[in-house]
């Protein structure tokens, strides 16, 4: 008998981990919220976006949306001159990924999961998910259509609920916020408008301000996604001045040369929007009987355009852990194991990646050393700035995840977590402890003598390369 999976949110994570599971033969069905299409932010896609959507089978559904091809990024940061993040010239014209208008994206994503099996269900809203003996086995949900109550036994469930934290945030309350990175967007779109000279075609540009930076993404049709994130004490400050959302975008705008000689070309087509960007994670990422992916179970700051990535990624992950452990390739706690430390390593990472770029004045140098010290020997390449762009690209993930013992978190970043978590935390303000703990110990990890890594052929799974 097939196992039954729950799981909880349409977006990117939710969709295609319901995806994977019912391609492999699994009983899924989805409960989302709302009703597709919905706007979402979150446009620019790290390139290992495309890898997950080839396992997923939307890839070429993808393609056929006529999305500029991402090849990369320029950074205008601090007082350096630009820094360009050029895929192609680092890892070859097969790495690439796309800028992509989340609510047509995320629909496509969705329609895709229902065309493999996927039981979906809009418009539904999970009220509660039941335990007992500590392992959840139903969920309870109205339909919004009906306002009818309905419950749902299951073997597992996937929680993909984005910030809305259905498991770590309403029930186990295990989400901590990272005080540091308690950041407000402000953004809009432009018809017509440039990205800097240098940018690798399809590119996002990333521009540094005094109270935070600028994003200047290309989109289809010659539109323009530009956006100003700053903490929330500073945009506190500063929106009584202005009588609108849309006159403080313009305003900020304005005050980036940079940024208002990109956009002078084009038109400002109206609606600004508002978001908090408070970053966060949680206690754990799995328990007996179920896994929280994607925004669900952490959220850093867009800076490096990773949010749907680490949902793709841990998404492919749950997957793959829920896939063997039903055909017996794992036991249940190693499933959970491989689970917990390859997300929790992806996420950490990125989180210090993060943490460097924000201090502006130390320069890109010292961010790409940082990253050498937290990649496989082989990743690192001629180039000084690999390693960086592996990580950003979620290309390091990849490799962590399909190697043998990669599921064990590197000293250089066991050490370089744990430095970026004490030297924020000094120079926070009021000198405050400001970033939750990133429960990284070696303790914690899975032992790297079981050889446990990633397959995807012929089918989704955890291989082992040595016995246990």
């Amino acid at each position: 008998m097939a196992k039954k999976v729950l799981v909880i949110g349409g977006g990117p994570g939710g969709a295609t981990a319901a995806t994977l599971l019912a391609k492999h033969g699994m009983e899924v069905q989805l409960l989302e919220r709302e009703v597709f299409p919905r706007y979402h932010i979150g446009e620019s896609l790290a390139s290992a976006c495309r890898v997950v959507l080839e396992l997923s089978g939307a890839v070429q559904k993808v393609d056929a949306q006529g999305y500029p091809a991402k090849r990369g990024a320029l950074l205008r940061w601090g007082q350096e001159e630009d820094w360009t993040i050029d895929w192609f010239e680092l890892f070859g014209t097969n790495v690439s990924s796309w800028q992509v208008e989340r609510a047509d994206f995320d629909h496509l994503l969705l329609d895709h999961a229902a065309e493999n099996g996927v039981d979906v269900r809009q418009g539904a809203t999970v009220r509660k998910v039941l335990f007992r003996d500590e392992k959840p086995y139903a969920a309870t949900w109205t339909d919004g259509a009906t306002g009818e109550t309905h419950t749902t036994e299951f073997d597992t469930v996937i929680d993909a609920s984005g910030r809305a934290g259905v498991l770590a945030s309403q029930q186990l309350r295990i989400r901590r916020h990272h005080e540091i990175f308690r950041n407000v967007a402000l953004w809009g779109y432009w018809q017509g408008g440039a990205t800097l000279p240098n940018t690798p075609s399809g590119g996002i540009d990333v521009i540094s301000h005094p109270d935070g930076w600028y994003w200047v993404i290309p989109l289809r049709e010659d539109r323009y996604s530009v956006g100003f994130v700053t903490h929330k004490n500073n945009f506190v400050e500063r929106r009584p001045q202005y009588e609108s959302p849309e006159e403080m975008l313009l305003s900020i705008v304005g005050e980036s040369e940079t940024v208002s000689d990109l956009v002078s070309t084009g038109t400002f087509t109206g609606q600004a929007r508002i978001e908090q960007d408070f970053s966060y994670v949680a206690d754990h990422f799995c328990g007996d009987g179920y896994y929280i992916v994607g925004d669900a179970a952490c959220f850093l700051d867009p800076l490096l355009s990773t949010g749907v990535h680490l949902a793709l990624y841990s998404a492919m992950l749950a997957a793959a852990a829920v896939l063997a452990e039903d055909r017996g390739q794992v036991k249940p706690e190693e499933a959970l194991a491989f689970y917990e430390t390859l997300y929790r390593n992806a996420y950490a990472r990125l989180l210090v990646l993060v943490s460097g770029v924000y201090e502006q004045y130390k320069g890109k140098d010292s961010y790409f050393w940082l990253a050498q010290r937290m990649v496989r020997e082989r990743e690192r390449a001629e180039h000084s700035n690999a390693a960086f762009v592996s990580i950003v690209a979620g290309l390091s993930d990849l490799d962590d995840a399909s190697v043998a013992g990669g599921t064990a978190v590197t000293d250089g970043l066991l050490d370089e977590a744990e430095r970026a978590v004490e030297h924020v935390n000094a120079n926070a303000p009021g000198g405050a402890a400001s970033l939750a703990p990133l429960r990284i110990d070696p303790s914690d990890l899975h032992d790297r003598a079981t050889g446990l890594y990633l397959i995807t052929k012929p089918e989704l799974g955890i291989g082992r390369d040595q016995p246990a």
